[in-house]
């Protein structure tokens, strides 16, 4: 009986994402991965799944969040 105990030794196995060997070759991340790095500190590139939507709302919230403060800065903190 054979076992493959050895894919098991690989340092990268339980390691984040951010920490291995081959996460940093100059390969483009989509918004997605991006926001999934994000939201797991790290730990996962796939948790938001495929669905490229998911990446761009949490864009545009972020986009209107920040145009949201700067109008309420604008207008609303006037000091009399």
């Amino acid at each position: 009986m054979k076992t493959d105990f050895d894919v098991l030794a690989n340092k990268d196995l339980f390691a984040p994402v951010v920490f291995r060997s081959n996460f940093n070759n100059f390969e483009k991340l989509d918004a997605n991965q991006a926001w999934s790095l994000f939201f797991t500190a790290g730990n996962e590139d796939k948790s938001l799944g495929f669905n490229r939507e998911f990446g761009r709302f949490f864009n545009n919230l972020l986009i209107a969040i920040g145009v949201a403060g700067i109008i309420w800065g604008l207008f609303f903190t006037q000091v009399a």
